[in-house]
């Protein structure tokens, strides 16, 4: 477990870009060598180790002010800062949270942003052993060319805004984009999904930022499991060749994948047995062992789904720690407990300690499923769904 002095600590270990020539009495040769992860190298080890620790998984609350607007409007709250700060404050200073969660995920106004008592996000979570980390995608935007697919931008100023991120108290980063499976997908889409996260990663990484590579099937369509797995196959098989053409050091990262689910419109459902034996069977064949957390996102399964196909998943040893990076699937029910109502703060604490418990158990293979609502079995998927 990370301690709160590791966290807040500046260790910037100075860089050596270039090791300068060297002259002999007959020539002169001259080296060059260029320090990247390397000199970050240790530190985004021991976070990335932190964060994929027993029991324990990551909190997305990372939604842009537009989607958390969506959000606060489902319980007829106004999409204003104050709102914003009031909800998230609800989150990272709920009691004991980080028994359960090691990181969490946020967007760039937290991440500068105060509780409603004044005191920095940041430093709430850090208190409470938790790993703060950042957004960093700029979103999605249509990929010319392609057959209505999309790209995620961002790339631009990338360097400047981690080191910022990290002055600021940010330990890892996040970059989502997504493959459509209904739309394709194209050679050209999965190329440019693979090469942004790659590009992404290692500048995270030469910033300090452990990167959490997100590459998500997303659940639209009619397909069955079969298709999603050989989508799947070929997109992370894409993902670590230009992980590895890019130099990121696969210790200091964290891979955030989708499920191997049919599609949400499929007749055909998969029970969470399924879900574990597709999945497993995937990671196994394009994982690298070295990568020391696998934190599935949720995509739009309902609260329990999500959290029973992840304990199918962790019914046996695996070669890397198999946990949680969900929304929507931790935050579901404890958004519509709260509605906005001061007095009802303690209340939807609960209800969000109570998934993060279940995921908590789920991550270490003992949920049973016993006493889950009806509320927390509805599904969440959203067609077309973007941050």
């Amino acid at each position: 477990m990370a301690s709160a002095t590791l966290l807040k600590s500046s260790f910037l270990p100075k860089k050596t870009d270039w090791f300068g020539a060297r002259s002999t009495p007959n020539r002169q040769v001259t080296v060059s060598l260029t320090v990247r992860a390397s000199s970050y190298a240790d530190e985004l080890v021991k976070i990335a180790k932190t964060v994929a620790s027993p029991g324990r998984g990551i909190l997305a609350m990372d939604e842009s002010n537009a989607t958390c607007g969506k959000r606060l409007a489902s319980i007829g709250l106004e999409n204003t800062e104050a709102n914003r700060q009031a909800y998230r404050t609800l989150l990272v200073t709920a009691p004991g949270l980080g028994q359960y969660v090691s990181g969490a995920i946020l967007f760039e106004e937290t991440l500068y942003q105060s509780t409603v008592d004044g005191k920095k996000m940041v430093d709430v979570l850090v208190e409470q052993s938790i790993v703060p980390g950042i957004k960093v995608d700029k979103g999605l935007v249509p990929l010319a060319g392609s057959n209505d697919e999309s790209w995620c931008q961002g790339l631009d100023g990338l360097a400047s805004r981690c080191a910022a991120y990290y002055q600021q108290g940010a330990r890892f980063a996040k970059w989502r984009t997504v493959v459509s499976i209904p739309n394709g997908p194209t050679a050209l889409a999965v190329k440019e999904a693979a090469w942004g996260l790659a590009r992404y990663a290692a500048i995270a990484q030469d910033n300090g930022l452990v990167p959490i590579v997100e590459p998500e099937i997303l659940l639209d369509g009619e397909h069955g499991i079969d298709r999603t797995f050989e989508v799947a196959q070929k997109v992370w098989a894409e993902v670590f060749f230009y992980l590895a053409e890019n130099n990121v050091l696969f210790e200091g990262i964290l891979l955030k994948p989708s499920m191997v689910t049919p599609g949400a419109e499929c007749k055909e459902r998969a029970t969470p047995e399924q879900v574990a034996s597709y999945t497993l069977k995937l990671l196994h064949r394009r994982i690298p062992p070295a990568v020391p957390g696998i934190m599935f996102l949720s995509g739009g399964q309902s609260e329990v789904e999500a959290t029973l196909n992840l304990n199918a998943m962790n019914q046996g040893p695996n070669p890397w720690h198999v946990s949680f990076s969900y929304a929507r699937a931790l935050q579901n029910t404890c958004l519509k407990v709260w509605g906005g109502r001061p007095e009802n703060v303690k209340a939807a604490q609960d209800a969000l300690l109570t998934r993060a418990k279940a995921n908590s158990l789920a991550q270490l293979g003992k949920y049973t499923g016993e006493g889950e609502s009806a509320e927390a079995k509805e599904g969440m998927f959203v067609k077309n769904y973007s941050y």
